[in-house]
């Protein structure tokens, strides 16, 4: 099991217009201090994912919880936005078999499907309730804080429709994922006895997967959550050095960071080669775009790359052209899986016909990675910088593995950047302006200043 980033086609040496020699010496040197930031913020229990790995207990938390109800329901939905969902469906798609809630239940072996709820919007919300057996569900509810509004939108028609279907049983559906000691999750789990998981106080949202957040729906389904912990304990010992030569996060984060405030490469793609790898992206455009876009002073413009999340080969077919002959603001990070425990041979057919002949006696798995390694060549080749993650197999040691180097690398590009990775004033405003049309209670000062802004003009208006 491995994982290793290729970065040749970041550098000059390769890639007109890439990070150049001398640049990337003054890195080298510069690293310690970066590393010595991430450590500082480690012993000041800031970082919390980091021991998420050897958390023995925690892990226990959602195994032995999951083991009490094999064969008890037909559905597992989780209600969350944000962290709260990204991780959960990044697992999903990456661990679980294509098309998974489609599949018969025999094919699934009695294992539940598995849902997430990460918007609000009615349509899909009452759907799902409309066709769930809800005697045979259980809703994991996960807020950290027991306040998000959209989370705790959910829980309140869901909690509403369980007691219609099940009456006083209702809270033998609910399981909830949320801060240790306080919240209002925290508070009905001891008021009305439903079991409440442990998000640890010092991970945020966004780096909780490998709390109950993830971990609990996984083991739910039946994925291995040993191997998940396994491979990013492995990328952690691997990333606790300030040699950023032997240091995998430290080298993605200082190759993005420097391509964007010194090559004004200011958006980062990342784009696996490999369906199940598709939504790591989505996780990672949360990740990345929520920590690092921040002022890094009072008034400036703001710092911050832009993260976009694409996937091979489907966006060779829309969005390459635009990395290839766009403007030259962009990095590509691939994602390449070196092995495949199955793969499709393509049949020798219509052999005189010249578009499909050369294809026979191929494989699909060879098809794309022959389209990865075209692509990564095509753009070097016209001075765009990229590099290919290559990670063994897409299973779960080496998806806890990613979710770790990236991670990891979120904290010291954070460094890099001057600003706090671990905060999110940015989406404060939006929140506080949504309680107060809401009507809640403690959002006054919020009510006053949204009735302050200019209403709709019919002049602006078609």
């Amino acid at each position: 099991m491995a994982l290793r980033i290729d970065f040749t086609n970041m550098m000059a040496d390769v890639v007109t217009g890439g990070i150049d020699t001398a640049s990337w010496g003054a890195a080298k040197r510069e690293f310690p201090k970066v590393h010595a930031g991430l450590e500082r913020r480690r012993k000041a229990g800031e970082l919390g994912f980091l021991d998420l790995p050897d958390d023995e207990a925690l892990h226990r938390q959602s195994t032995e919880y999951a083991k009490k109800f094999v064969g008890r329901f037909d559905d597992v939905v989780v209600l969350g936005i944000g962290g709260s969902a990204l991780g959960p469906i990044a697992l999903r798609t990456a661990l679980l078999e294509p098309s998974w809630n489609s599949l018969d239940p025999k094919v699934r072996k009695g294992v539940p499907r598995l849902h997430v709820l990460d918007n609000v919007d009615p349509r899909t919300i009452g759907h799902l309730l409309e066709h769930l057996q809800l005697a045979r569900a259980l809703f994991i509810v996960t807020s950290k804080s027991g306040g998000t509004a959209e989370t705790m939108a959910q829980y309140l028609v869901v909690r509403d429709a369980l007691q219609r279907e099940v009456g006083d049983g209702s809270h033998r559906h609910l399981v909830f994922v949320t801060d240790p000691e306080k919240g209002a999750l925290r508070s009905i789990s001891r008021d009305e006895g439903i079991t409440a998981l442990d998000i640890p106080p010092a991970v945020g949202g966004r780096f909780s997967v490998l709390t109950p957040v993830g971990i609990l729906p996984a083991a739910l389904v039946g994925i291995d959550t040993d191997a998940l912990l396994a491979g990013a304990g492995d990328m952690a010992r691997r990333c606790a050095t300030s040699d950023l030569s032997k240091n995998p996060a430290g080298v993605f984060a200082t190759l993005q960071h420097r391509a964007d405030v010194k090559l004004g490469r200011h958006i980062q793609v990342l784009m696996p080669y490999s369906d199940a790898l598709r939504d790591v992206s989505d996780w990672f455009v949360q990740l990345w775009a929520e920590s690092l876009g921040k002022h890094a002073k009072p008034n400036d413009a703001g710092v911050g790359p832009t993260p976009i999340a694409s996937v091979g080969a489907t966006d060779q077919h829309s969005q390459v052209q635009l990395f290839m002959e766009g403007p030259p603001d962009k990095t590509i990070t691939f994602i390449a899986v070196d092995s495949r425990p199955s793969d499709v041979e393509i049949p020798k057919l219509h052999e005189e016909v010249k578009e499909l002949g050369y294809l026979g006696g191929h494989k699909l798995g060879e098809l794309l990675d022959i389209e990865q390694r075209a692509t990564a060549g095509a753009l070097a080749r016209r001075g765009r910088p990229n590099m290919t993650i290559h990670v063994e197999q897409a299973d779960a040691w080496h998806v806890g593995a990613l979710f770790m180097l990236f991670e990891i690398a979120t904290i010291y590009a954070g460094e890099m950047y001057g600003v706090n990775p671990l905060d999110q004033p940015g989406v404060e405003l939006g929140k506080q302006f949504t309680y107060a049309q809401l009507g809640r209670a403690d959002a006054e000062q919020a009510r006053q200043e949204w009735n302050m802004l200019p209403k709709p003009d019919p002049r602006f208006s078609v």
